[in-house]
Parts: structure tokens; sequence; C-alpha cells
């Protein structure tokens, strides 16, 4: 099927963060797991009358087989507020192919930052190619984030390195639409405020020419989150933040209560915590 030349204008995660980015509040980009945290995402996100970006790993694929993102991907469309569907951190090129083109995928992060800065961007331009020749949008990481989690190959052993102006205007070259400077900041636990350059001049060099994603959340405090904002963030990715208090609750109730209402107490921790950063994040009643 041949792809609209201004696909841009209608999809949808580039249309979420744009309105962010004008509005000056951060969009939740919430990693789910299960069926559970789709649909407390999707209820938080209609309560608060804010837009969401639904985040998926590779896991997703290799392990679900796709199964989880269509049914994603179609409560989205139904629901009541802009919701997109996202692949985060696709380090493989198969996987990446194949999400793009078996996959409702909105868009795709496209995460070679595990190979040096040269194969990094020849890899990250020919799979940019690949995914906006099917309308989907894409992010990268420019520089390294440190740390591991998730779906992220373990980088350990890899020097982490904050972006520089340079890389900027060369990711930016690549076509992505998002990128994901490293100020700092780290996957895995919060390292503390300290370690956070505020001074460097990412938003004034990148500009209006893409949106700022902010990886690397858990543990944050809402003050910081919200500074964050302030700098230009506007997809700020979550992990743990929303879904404590869930895995708290399924591991103290568990076998204490019947199955279903074990669920459906799960899914009200998940909207619950959601609401409250998209309050923090200043995109409640955005949508």
């Amino acid at each position: 099927m041949a792809i609209s030349p201004d696909w841009k204008s209608s999809n949808r995660t580039i249309q979420i963060l744009k309105a962010a980015e004008k509005g000056k509040y951060g969009v939740v980009a919430a990693i789910a797991y299960n069926l559970e945290q789709v649909f407390g995402l999707i209820r938080a996100a209609e309560a608060a009358r804010s837009p969401l970006i639904i985040q998926f790993f590779p896991w997703a694929i290799t392990f679900w087989d796709g199964l989880i993102v269509r049914a994603a991907a179609g409560a989205a469309s139904r629901a009541s507020v802009p919701i997109a569907i996202h692949l985060d951190h696709a380090q493989d090129e198969a996987v990446i192919r194949q999400a793009a083109d078996t996959l409702p995928f909105d868009s795709i992060m496209v995460d070679m930052s595990h190979y040096d800065k040269a194969d990094n961007l020849a890899k990250t331009a020919r799979l940019v190619r690949y995914c906006n020749e099917r309308g989907i949008a894409t992010e990268a990481e420019p520089g390294r984030i440190e740390g591991a989690e998730d779906g992220v190959v373990d980088t350990a052993g890899l020097e982490a390195s904050k972006t520089t102006p340079e890389e900027v205007d060369e990711f930016i070259a690549t076509g992505v639409d998002s990128l994901a400077p490293a100020f700092g900041n780290m996957h895995g636990e919060f390292g503390g405020t300290d370690q956070l350059d505020f001074k460097r001049s990412i938003r004034r060099q990148i500009g209006k020419r893409v949106t700022i994603a902010l990886h690397g959340t858990n543990g944050y405090p809402p003050d910081l989150m919200r500074k964050c904002i302030a700098a230009g963030a506007a997809k700020i990715n979550i992990n743990r933040l929303v879904l404590d208090d869930y895995y708290s609750h399924l591991q103290s109730q568990v076998g204490k209560v019947p199955h279903t209402t074990l669920i459906e107490q799960g899914v009200e921790k998940v909207v619950n915590q959601t609401k409250e950063w998209m309050d923090i994040c200043m995109s409640s009643g955005k949508a």
C-alpha cells in the first residue's frame, strides 16, 4: 500500500508530541507488559483527558508474537483521547523490519546506540527510511545512555557518552522525528540530580526540528520531571513510575483474593498511579 507523502501530518505519535511541545507539557510514554497494564493506562488517559503513548519492548514481539501490540492498538483506536503505540529500544534490525511490516506501530525507536557512532548513524538512517516508507515515525539515541533495563542490551561494558551538538545535527540528518539525548540520565535506577547536566544546550541545538524524548526516569521526583519538561522534553518514557503499585499489590495479594479481583484491583493501581504522573507532566486535560 502506497504511503501518502504527507503521512506525518496524521501520524499519531508525531501529532501527540508536536502538541505537547507547543503546549509545554510532557506526554507519558509508559511501558506495558500485559493486558491489565494496557487497560489501566488507557483508562487513566481517558479519566485524565490526557494524550498517551503506550510503549512495548521488543519482547512483546519475540514472546507475544505481537498479540499484545495488536490488542493495544485496537483499544487505542477506540479510545476517546489520542493514544499512540510505540516500540521502544528496538536494537535488532530483523525485529524492526518485522515490526514495521506486520504490526500496528505508530512509531519505533531505532536504537543502534550499542554500535560505534559511525555504524549507529548508518544503521539508523537505513532503518529510519524503512520505517518512514511504511508511515511509521522514528526515534533515536545520540550519545549513549548508561545502564540497562528490560528490553535494552546490557551496556555495562560500554562507556556512557553525553550527546554533543555535532551528534544532534548528525542524527537529525538521518530523518528521525525524536531524539533521546544523553545528559547524565541512565536506564535502571536514578543516580541523583547532580549527575544531570542541564547546562548542555541540546534544546537550543535541536530547535524545533525534532521532539525530545526523556529516558531513564525511574525514581525521578515530580520537581525534577517538571524541570526536564521545562527544558524541552515532550515524550516522557516511564516504566516503574506507573507500575510500582501494581507489582506491590500483586505480590501482597496473590493467593489471598480471587484471580479476577486481583486483576481488577491491579488495573486500578495502574490507573491511579498513571493519573498522578499525567498531572505531574501537566498533560491532564490536554486531550
